[in-house]
């Protein structure tokens, strides 16, 4: 039986000034509680709670009950330190059903002179957003043997509009015949977002939106800055699965998942020296510690590298679906708890796996610092490593979809923003 927890009512004038963001990993919930300041937020509550192992399956939420208490737990901390308790959260969503993917449509418009306005826009990029719905949904369809599921948009972002072959950054005003519009979508199955859906009422929180993970560590990356032109890989490695984000620009090109995580590495160590999976991850976990025996420290490393040449082989596959890029960017910031382990740090760095991918040179490895998270700052002292950016960027989404509700906010490129599912 779930049981549903009662949390304390906001002051009304206090209700949009706070936002939870809510990382719901397979080995820790992470509850950040964020002050909204004008265009920033001031992180004033963290809380954590570990996971059990049949909470979670590669990154969806396999016992909601159980994922709820835990929630419950994280969030509770959460609001002790912040001495506030918000109901607007924004949750991430994971999985290896989770698809981001950018769609191109080229349109001709019949009257050029007429300049572009907010209902034209909208019925495009519905177009848009249809044909990217029917591409996941034949993925997917495929990837799992013909199996047809429901799913839903969870997030939009502009890639690239160009028209009459003259690159804008919103296509509002403008007069021209050709456009070419680029547009990034994340779908999900309807049973995980349901899932999702279910743990916030139970938690008697207001779901303000559901975001892709990879798309969320972006929106960390970029920040608000109109004019960020950056280009980066970000590779968000939790406990269950990978989750892969290419940033050109300054826009999302696309995001690929896959189900390999920190944990698939416990199960090797766990299979091999033949413990049980508590000891498994205390060895993975020490063995950059120097505390182990030379020989089991060996033997340890011996049965993590089965998994890192499995999982790199991943990376290879999801980087060489980007194949609508001249090349790749040559920096990779990685984030997540599956991160901490220095082999995969060291193996990207080390190793020439990216010689078959279009590099133009060998890409360079950083862990992304929550310092270098845009418009985010901890006034806690406890966000200090690269396992909360997932939880950042969801704050960042909650900023971005309180700032598109309040009309007093709204620019012009915030209006045609608006009119994107985010």
């Amino acid at each position: 039986m779930l049981k549903k927890f009662k949390r304390s009512k906001p002051q009304e004038d206090q209700a949009p000034e706070f936002i939870v963001g809510l990382d719901i990993g397979t080995e820790n919930v992470k509850a950040l509680i964020g002050r909204v300041d004008g265009d920033e937020i001031d992180v004033i509550g963290v809380g954590r709670m570990h996971q059990d192992l049949a909470d979670m399956q590669a990154g969806a939420i396999a016992d909601i009950a159980g994922v709820v208490s835990n929630c419950a737990q994280a969030l509770s901390k959460a609001e002790e330190m912040a001495k506030v308790s918000p109901r607007g959260a924004v949750i991430g969503i994971a999985g290896e059903l989770v698809k981001g993917l950018t769609t191109n449509v080229r349109l001709s418009r019949k009257d050029p002179s007429k300049p572009l306005d907010v209902p034209e826009i909208e019925k495009i990029i519905g177009l848009v957003q249809d044909k990217a719905l029917e591409k996941a949904k034949k993925q997917l369809s495929w990837e799992l043997g013909g199996k047809d599921i429901e799913i839903r948009l969870v997030n939009s972002a502009l890639v690239s509009v160009t028209i009459d072959g003259y690159s804008v950054s919103s296509p509002l005003g403008f007069q021209g015949r050709d456009m070419q519009i680029q547009l990034y979508t994340a779908f999900a199955p309807l049973i995980h977002i349901g899932a999702l859906e279910k743990v916030a009422n139970e938690l008697d929180l207001e779901l303000l939106a559901v975001a892709a993970e990879p798309f969320a560590v972006a929106r960390s990356v970029i920040g608000n800055d109109p004019n960020a032109n950056t280009s980066a890989i970000l590779m968000d490695i939790g406990g269950g699965t990978t989750d892969i984000a290419v940033l050109n620009e300054g826009g999302v090109e696309g995001t690929k998942m896959f189900g390999i995580g920190g944990r698939a590495y416990t199960r090797s160590v766990e299979r091999d020296l033949s413990t049980d999976f508590e000891q498994a991850e205390d060895l993975k976990l020490a063995v950059d510690s120097g505390k182990l025996p030379a020989a089991k420290k060996k033997q340890v490393i011996d049965s993590l590298h089965k998994t890192l040449d499995v999982w790199i082989n991943g990376v290879e596959l999801a980087l060489s679906e980007f194949d609508r890029l001249d090349h790749l960017p040559n920096r990779i910031l990685m984030c997540g708890g599956g991160a901490s382990l220095d082999m995969i740090a060291d193996e990207l760095s080390s190793t020439d796996w990216y010689k078959s991918l279009p590099f133009t040179r060998k890409p360079v490895i950083h862990h992304i610092s929550p310092s270098q998270v845009s418009g985010i700052n901890d006034q806690t002292g406890t966000v200090q490593d690269h396992t909360f950016i997932t939880a950042l960027g969801l704050l960042r989404v909650g900023l971005d979809t309180l700032g598109q509700a309040d009309p007093t906010k709204k620019s012009i490129k915030d209006k045609f923003n608006s009119i994107l599912s985010i």
